[in-house]
């Protein structure tokens, strides 16, 4: 059976809020019977966009986080709710308007925080995936439509077809340790998620301080080879996607004409290590 699913690309997401704004536009002042009664305008809406700052000076990053209900196919939510919350066949996730009144409970029965209370109508909400359109032949939901850089997109599909999509693409989920299963994925996940270790390497060239090109940086830890690349044109090298470790990586640096380096740095935070210069000192962060 086809159930509908959502792709967001974390790399993509530019932070503009046209998913939010379009999302507002949809329910505020909108009822939709056996949906969604209307949202609050003033409210807390049930798309949200976080951010996350990496790195300092020339080396930083900002990434955008669309997060919204995942329609889990194991949904705490749902077995907290009594029959208030239901699934349908597409996978879509409903909270009843009218069974779920007065169930401010519900709130934290969401382990990611996507059910949002609605005080005027006494009542939790979740983003619906747009039921009601799909309903009347859309193909995609609203915020999928309206995002300008195609950060998000719908996919119809059956759960094994999901599943090789989800591992051709390296798709992720977010808090996968709840078991939860979810239906909303992520692409570079790891922008907003994990770390990164980035330098530039220099090097005195007939007296002169230059970017290095081409030199081999290996990542390891522990004595063990994680990652290797090679400093770009402005000498500057990057690991990323790394997760939360414990102990320091050990950065090793060598050109065939210029010499080598080490740096270490700390293996549970984004570091920058600035200029690391051939046949210096380790640096240490």
């Amino acid at each position: 059976m086809s159930q509908w699913n959502l792709i967001i690309d974390v790399a993509r997401c530019e932070n503009c809020n046209n998913c939010v704004l379009a999302n507002k536009d949809e329910y505020v002042g909108n009822d939709f019977p056996g949906y969604s009664a209307a949202h609050d305008l003033h409210g807390k809406g049930t798309i949200k966009i976080h951010r996350r700052v990496r790195g300092e000076g020339h080396m930083v990053d900002a990434a955008y986080l669309p997060t919204m209900c995942n329609h889990c196919d194991d949904a705490p939510c749902i077995k907290a709710g009594g029959g208030a919350i239901v699934k349908r066949s597409d996978g879509i996730v409903i909270i009843d308007p009218a069974k779920a009144k007065g169930r401010k409970d519900l709130v934290g029965s969401c382990p990611y925080g996507a059910i949002v209370w609605n005080e005027k109508a006494q009542l939790p909400q979740n983003w619906i995936f747009d039921a009601h359109l799909l309903d009347q032949g859309w193909t995609e939901p609203r915020c999928a439509q309206s995002c300008p850089t195609d950060a998000l997109r719908a996919v119809k599909t059956d759960a094994a077809a999901m599943a090789r999509i989800a591992a051709e693409q390296t798709l992720e989920v977010l808090k996968p340790e709840l078991n939860t299963r979810p239906r909303v994925y992520y692409r570079n996940l790891h922008r907003y998620a994990k770390h990164f270790i980035g330098g530039s390497v220099v090097a005195k060239v007939k007296g002169v301080r230059e970017c290095v090109e081409g030199a081999k940086v290996v990542l390891s830890l522990g004595g063990r080879a994680l990652q290797e690349t090679l400093s770009d044109a402005f000498g500057d090298f990057k690991f990323d996607g790394l997760a939360d470790e414990a102990g320091r990586y050990q950065i090793r640096i060598t050109h065939p004409s210029l010499g080598s380096a080490s740096a270490e740095a700390a293996a549970a935070t984004t570091t920058v290590l600035g200029d690391i210069e051939l046949s210096a000192m380790t640096v240490a962060a």
